[in-house]
């Protein structure tokens, strides 16, 4: 298995689809509070609650969507989730034209998106898994990193631009038509896809909402990779608006150094994805998963010593190169671990569950260290967090119990 090989035209399709939407996705990165702050003059607390409740609603409308995602075709799934993102981003700069965009349309548009986020990523990761073989599983994934990291170095200085050329909605109306070009990429895909079936008929049943977590949770090698994920995640992001802070009002960055200081080292994430197929083929699926899951806890602490001038960004640049590194070795080898784990007849509720549950974390967590930085102050509420992500590592599985062809082979209980 070559880095370059051919996966096919269908997954080629699927690639591009992903592709633009999520240059789409990094353009419009930090709109929603931009135009919140600049058309609608909120305050602190409703940007805050713009993105707290975008994604904890979001969350909870995503629970059924896991079970339903199930028990349908995925591509046309995914096609309809691409539309509705559509028409609901590209509302914004219809309201914003005729005058008519308010707050609450913002905090509707956030949820929809949200929720159709975790819907399309559930049905996605499914037919990956039924499209590409298993032993490609890490290349395709890996593929996708590279495109997330390439688009996270690229769209938002593109997205500010076009911002002071074209208006503050304009990154909104590109991230739309992005997801309306993956439809059609989606669509371009062609092939048969049978409808999955279900022994006791069609309807979705109350336990069906809950099948995901009852996977995760009783399986012994998901369950602690799920309680680690969530929180590494759950406390990076959640310190994330704590930095720009720091960095912004209290050192005194400008604006183009905080977003160097961010954009600049995601360069790493396309060095480690590039070396996780390999450094899977020497070392083995498992090890490098506990290795690179531990060491990119490593580096978050740093951040709490960040001090104002050239020192201090180029602090950022290093903490955040060997965190971003790290993430892009574990990320693609952590969705193929899962996906290998996890038997076809149960992938999109698995996805569902652990998206719902990571929004719904991300979210409250962001709500709780904003009180603890009012309390402690922002450095600090960056150190305990720093301090607590040391500790993620011992939430990695120890062993691989449970392997992949024993899961293939389990029954899916539809």
């Amino acid at each position: 298995m070559v880095a370059g090989r051919s996966l096919g035209r269908q997954f080629g399709w699927l690639w591009a689809a992903y592709t633009v939407s999520m240059f789409g996705t990094w353009l419009g990165f930090g709109a929603f509070p931009l135009i919140a702050i600049l058309v609608l003059h909120a305050g602190p607390f409703e940007v805050s609650l713009l993105s707290a409740v975008g994604l904890a609603v979001g969350a909870v409308v995503a629970v059924p969507l896991g079970p339903w995602v199930e028990f349908r075709r995925k591509r046309p799934v995914m096609v309809t989730m691409d539309l509705i993102r559509f028409a609901a981003l590209m509302s914004v700069p219809a309201a914003y034209a005729l005058g008519w965009l308010t707050f609450t349309q913002l905090v509707v548009v956030s949820v929809v998106a949200a929720a159709a986020d975790i819907a399309f990523k559930a049905a996605g990761g499914a037919y990956l898994k039924g499209l590409v073989p298993r032993a490609d599983l890490l290349v395709a994934n890996g593929r996708f990193e590279a495109t997330t990291w390439t688009a996270t170095v690229v769209g938002p200085p593109l997205g500010n631009a076009a911002i002071g050329l074209f208006g503050p909605v304009a990154t909104v109306a590109a991230d739309a038509i992005s997801y309306l070009l993956s439809a059609v990429g989606i669509r371009a895909i062609g092939g048969g896809e049978p409808r999955p079936a279900r022994s006791d008929g069609p309807r979705l049943r109350a336990g069906d909402l809950l099948d995901g977590w009852r996977h995760v949770l009783t399986h012994p090698a998901l369950r602690p990779l799920f309680f680690n994920t969530i929180l590494v995640n759950g406390l990076i992001m959640a310190t994330s608006p704590l930095l720009a802070v720091l960095m912004l009002d209290r050192l005194g960055f400008a604006p183009w150094q905080y977003g160097l200081a961010f954009g600049a080292p995601c360069v790493g994430g396309l060095i480690g994805s590039r070396l996780a197929r390999r450094l899977v083929t020497r070392f083995g699926q498992h090890k490098v998963l506990r290795a690179a899951g531990a060491l990119r806890v490593c580096w978050p602490i740093g951040l709490a010593f960040v001090g104002p001038g050239t020192a201090g960004l180029v602090l950022v640049i290093a903490v955040q190169l060997g965190l971003v590194t790290c993430m892009g070795v574990f990320n693609p080898v952590f969705a193929t671990y899962r996906l290998d784990r996890t038997a076809s007849g149960r992938v999109a509720r698995t996805l569902s569950a652990w998206s719902v549950t990571s929004n719904a974390t991300i979210a409250a967590m962001t709500a709780l260290w904003g009180v603890l930085a009012d309390v402690t102050g922002p450095r600090t509420a960056i150190a305990i967090a720093g301090l607590l992500i040391l500790t993620t590592p011992l939430l990695l599985p120890r062993h691989d119990r449970a392997g992949r062809h024993e899961q293939e082979l389990a029954p899916s209980h539809p």
